[in-house]
């Protein structure tokens, strides 16, 4: 399904490039890229995720979905105000996975 969506898509996780060894192949996908984290021990701004600013850094104003089982109102507000492309954050219920109702959002999101 996420193969389906006609989207490139990007391991962004610590799993980094272990992903593709262990988690793609449980899930049927091929070996995608990888965000590369930097080794950095600064803090980010209170109540923002650790991967926010760096996300939107790399995404560099494209548009650009993230799904995550981590993602509060504070992220989303966050790139809103300092993200100048279109995204998406999405949270991703941890003991669900993604579900057809996921799907459904990301679809209209893509369409437009």
């Amino acid at each position: 399904m996420l193969l389906a969506l006609g989207c490139q898509l990007v391991w962004a996780t610590t799993w980094m490039a272990e992903a593709n060894e262990v988690v793609s192949p449980r899930l049927g996908l091929p070996e995608l890229p990888v965000v590369d984290w930097p080794d950095s021990d600064d803090s980010p701004q209170y109540g923002l995720h650790w991967k926010t600013a760096f996300l939107t850094w790399w995404a560099a104003g494209r548009p650009f979905l993230w799904l995550d089982d981590e993602i509060t109102d504070a992220d989303q507000a966050w790139v809103a105000a300092h993200y100048p492309g279109r995204a998406l954050l999405h949270r991703v219920d941890p003991y669900l996975g993604l579900t057809e109702a996921d799907f459904a959002l990301i679809r209209r999101w893509l369409a437009g």
